[in-house]
């Protein structure tokens, strides 16, 4: 079987596979850590693996390969690319500097290394507003995702300057499908992701990263829940809570970015080493200090 091909293949080459929670179920069932963007950030800068396997898009590989230079990073489906995180330039973030000199820049992690290397903190969606919070400037530049700056607004004193990013597959939601799926699971608690749009935000009864989803459903009395995000999560969450039922808030909130990765391609990943992720050793020393910066957060 190919599962037992990579097993044997991951121990031949001390690898890690790391995927994030919207990959395919059976890359989940692989995997050695599933989590979030700061569960697999944390996961990539403390394992002891000569080779890490990241199953998710070009930039969560890239900020494997920037916190472990020494350590081989592999992107099993190296056409895998984040639409948002390619919204903004590293050239576009200087600019954007010398229009707001007052301002810090908090960069999502959702973005490439060089945007990461003009930035002066990261940040994911599970600790954004911590982040923002920590800063002593009164203004902040927040790159790329217009939604999750948004949300962050709601939770700080400080003016939030939003660039105009977004995810395509959290920004489709719409206030009219949360008022369907409220109607068709009226016992649901409603869960959505930050980077939905203010308005379908504003309808939902928590707002979480896909990390914070996982330990709402689990600790939560209810049996129900309307999950607004990529549909890959439902799989964790089925898998983790057998007793309770998760509905999507939309069937087709799918990445195909996401979703390019497969068993086959992992495989092939342990046996050649490629897609191999490498950063600029200038790049990456600016974008390993916002990202380290991060990690001092929370």
């Amino acid at each position: 079987m190919i599962t037992d091909e990579i097993l044997r293949k991951k121990k031949e080459r001390n690898a890690v596979i790391l995927a994030h929670n919207y990959q395919v179920s059976p890359v989940q069932d692989i995997a050695d850590i599933v989590g979030d963007s700061l569960e697999l950030s944390r996961a990539a800068a403390r394992t002891a693996a000569d080779v890490i396997i990241f199953c998710g898009v070009d930039f969560m590989a890239e900020t494997s390969a920037i916190l472990s230079p020494e350590k081989k990073v592999v992107l099993p489906a190296g056409e895998a690319s984040c639409p948002m995180a390619h919204m903004i330039t590293a050239e576009q973030v200087r600019d954007a500097r010398d229009l707001y000199p007052e301002a810090d820049v908090v960069c999502y992690v959702n973005s490439t290394a060089e945007v990461k290397a003009e930035s002066d903190i990261c940040c994911t969606s599970a600790n954004a507003i911590k982040v923002v919070n920590s800063l002593d400037k009164k203004q902040v530049l927040f790159v790329p995702d217009r939604n999750l700056a948004s949300y962050v607004a709601r939770f700080t004193d400080k003016k939030i300057i939003p660039w105009e990013g977004y995810c395509y597959v959290h920004n489709r939601y719409t206030p009219e499908q949360v008022m369907a799926a409220k109607k068709l699971h009226p016992k649901a608690e409603v869960l959505v992701h930050p980077e939905c749009r203010p308005e379908v935000i504003d309808m939902a009864d928590y707002v979480y990263s896909t990390s914070g989803m996982g330990k709402h459903a689990k600790g939560s009395e209810a049996d129900e829940f309307i999950i607004g995000t990529e549909t890959g999560m439902l799989y964790r969450l089925r898998k983790e809570n057998p007793r309770k039922k998760f509905y999507p808030l939309s069937e087709d909130a799918i990445c195909q970015n996401m979703k390019k990765t497969d068993l086959t391609k992992v495989l092939n990943a342990l046996e050649t080493l490629k897609i191999r992720i490498t950063v600029p050793e200038d790049i990456a020393v600016r974008a390993r200090k916002a990202i380290e910066k991060m990690l001092q957060v929370v």
